[in-house]
């Protein structure tokens, strides 16, 4: 197996977490034949250190990869700067890469699939990201795999040639998008929320990548190619991540696919497919209310 593409691991204080994403990860064949780059970020305050401490500890054991290197921060960059900083240097360097947090379950076709997409789309201009995780909807396609306009965060891969296009700058992505008359179908396109996220970013109440990377994406009218059924399962959606408080119904929850994926020729447009998944964010909208309501009552107990 010749040619796979790195995998950048970003790692924190979770170490039960990390653990079960890696042992995850080395239950695929091509394991074993990719090269690991776990980023370790350092801790934020104290609180954090015996947490970072084990998971460095850990990370420092792992084998199974044909190489693993670890970066160490010695200053607590954030998840953000961390990923982009990662994701930047090893695309540089390779071309192209596999990213993943702490949190993800991945499936034993997942590299597969990732490698796959990674080389059949790697000319395609319009193709500026692979996704590895699906929502828990339903499609009516007969294919493995779907084109969609907004990335997802969860298990996810790119080339150097889409990601020299990020643009780090909320501010300017969001002057862009007023400018080019796009704020309104920016906000109703992807998961709810994304424009008050992407304010909250400029505002600094949050140092999210991925709405920023959105934003890029859409501005550019580029596409992500999707598997029909989850190739990721995001196990941190339970009140131990620093970006993701927990949800008392989670509606991401997913089952992993079992089978392998296959990466067909398909044409290469949005799908309609889409539609279902507008369904589905409906109900996250609703979830969500319900979930802050749940939390609120909790607290008065």
């Amino acid at each position: 197996m010749n040619n796979l593409a790195p995998i950048a691991l970003f790692v924190y204080n979770r170490p039960k977490h990390t653990r079960e994403t890696v042992e995850a990860l080395l239950k695929n064949a091509e394991a074993k034949h990719s090269d690991l780059y776990i980023f370790s970020d350092a801790p934020k305050n104290d609180s954090a250190k015996e947490a970072v401490a084990e998971v460095r500890n850990y990370i420092n054991q792992i084998s199974g990869f044909k190489t693993i290197k670890i970066v160490e921060r010695s200053s607590n960059l954030g998840l953000a700067n961390s990923v982009i900083d990662g994701v930047t240097r090893l695309c540089n360097e390779f071309g192209s890469v596999i990213v993943l947090e702490d949190d993800l379950i991945v499936s034993t076709h997942f590299l597969d699939f990732m490698n796959q997409a990674l080389t059949r789309y790697e000319e395609r201009s319009e193709v500026s990201a692979i996704s590895g995780y699906m929502y828990p909807v339903s499609f009516k396609t007969k294919s493995d795999t779907i084109f969609l306009d907004f990335p997802m965060s969860w298990g996810w891969a790119t080339w150097q040639r889409a990601w020299k296009s990020f643009n780090p700058d909320g501010k300017q992505l969001i002057d862009e998008l007023c400018l080019n008359g796009k704020i309104n179908d920016f906000d109703r396109n992807g998961p709810p929320g994304c424009l008050t996220m992407l304010k909250h970013q400029i505002a600094g109440k949050n140092n999210s990548w991925f709405i920023r990377w959105y934003a890029t994406i859409f501005l550019d009218s580029k596409i992500v190619l999707c598997p029909t059924k989850s190739l990721v399962l995001n196990i941190g959606i339970d009140g131990t991540g620093v970006h993701c408080g927990e949800w008392i119904i989670d509606p991401f929850k997913t089952d992993l696919s079992t089978g392998k994926i296959n990466v067909e020729h398909i044409k290469i447009e949005v799908s309609e497919e889409k539609n279902i998944i507008r369904h589905f964010f409906v109900k996250v909208f609703l979830l969500r209310y319900l979930n802050a309501f749940a939390r609120l009552f909790s607290l008065n107990r």
